[in-house]
């Protein structure tokens, strides 16, 4: 097992850089997330981390050793990409094997490690089918019993699941996480999905334009993100962005001004989220009180879902599971002060 340095790294495509010396320290053992939207930088940089990509500039250390000029096989690390890449003439102990193909292991000794691999996988009884026979779940977790083969000190994963289902996704990500809990290997994991992120990461990393704007803990971004983008980018379903002024102390939103202690400036961004934001029963009150009209009704079961016109926009709030309110009724949508997380309006940084 290894930690990871990343110091003020850089890469260009000729004259266009598309990662800008960003920086971050990843401990011996950490399941690690680098999530954000498309050409944000997440796989140039996991890509850098394993030697597939050029460093332009800063330096990646591996267990305390700079890697920037090493290949690939030097650094011990694994890779597993988004195409499974495994290989349809060969069964499944020969897939996983082939990850030794390089090592200076017997046959005895390789054929018991293909063996335990396995048996961490679930892999025991198809270990001689070809990949044809498999679902795509068990593909998967072939391309990671390659990996896990080699004990590598670092695991890095591109974005695995994305040509799963959703129940697939939803199975590969309990048995991803269970498996760093069993291994307890340094893993570094690049999705666009903010879900995967939140329940797999010890910590998130959220890139936008090549830049890292926030790193921390999945509650702590969700709780208090450092800016509109990470604020809406995590959490499902996206958090409310409303424009709003603060004069005299007051946050003037909704029916009536609201008091806020701190300072602000006169243009503001409120957010709250879905779940705070609530369809108010007749006569009840809140902290933040919005009027509107409701446009579509969202039932899922244990909770329903509301998009409410309201303030210009369309807002989305939570609403009785079992009796929401009708499409095109009059609604008022509440949520406490506790709820709200306020942004400069200009800056759209946290206040």
């Amino acid at each position: 097992m290894a930690g990871i340095a990343i110091d003020k790294l850089v890469k260009r495509y000729g004259t266009t850089q598309v990662v800008h010396g960003i920086d971050l320290d990843i401990q011996d053992g950490e399941f690690i997330v680098f999530v954000g939207p498309s050409g944000c930088g997440k796989s140039t940089t996991l890509r850098m981390i394993a030697g597939l990509e050029e460093i332009n500039d800063g330096t990646i250390s591996i267990g305390g050793r700079v890697v920037n000029r090493l290949e690939p096989k030097e650094r011990n690390i694994a890779m597993v990409f988004q195409n499974y890449a495994i290989y349809p003439h060969m069964s499944v102990a020969e897939n996983i094997a082939f990850g030794l193909y390089t090592s200076q292991l017997d046959k005895t000794a390789k054929r018991k490690r293909v063996e335990e691999v396995a048996e961490v996988l679930g892999l025991t009884k198809l270990l001689e089918r070809r990949p044809s026979a498999l679902s795509g779940g068990q593909r998967q977790r072939v391309a990671i019993g390659r990996a896990m083969v080699r004990n590598p000190a670092v695991f890095l994963f591109d974005e695995p699941l994305s040509n799963l289902d959703a129940q697939l996704r939803a199975q590969m990500r309990l048995e991803i996480k269970r498996l760093h809990q069993r291994l307890g290997t340094t893993i570094v994991f690049v999705t666009h999905d903010q879900v995967e992120a939140m329940t797999l990461a010890d910590r998130i990393v959220v890139m936008r334009d090549g830049h890292i704007l926030q790193v921390g803990a999945p509650m702590e971004l969700y709780e208090k993100p450092a800016d509109v983008f990470t604020a809406r980018f995590i959490g499902s379903p996206t958090m409310n962005i409303m424009p709003a002024k603060a004069t005299d102390g007051t946050l003037q939103l909704g029916e009536t001004p609201m008091a806020w202690p701190a300072a602000l400036p006169a243009d503001v961004l409120v957010g709250v989220r879905p779940q705070e934001l609530r369809v108010l029963g007749e006569g009840e009150a809140a902290d933040l009180t919005l009027a509107g009209t409701v446009a579509v009704v969202e039932p899922l079961g244990p909770e329903t879902f509301v998009h409410v016109e309201a303030e210009g926009s369309l807002l989305l709030a939570s609403a009785p599971a079992k009796h929401p309110p009708a499409v095109g009724s009059a609604v008022r949508l509440g949520a406490s002060a506790a709820g709200l997380r306020l942004f400069d309006a200009k800056s759209e940084r946290a206040l």
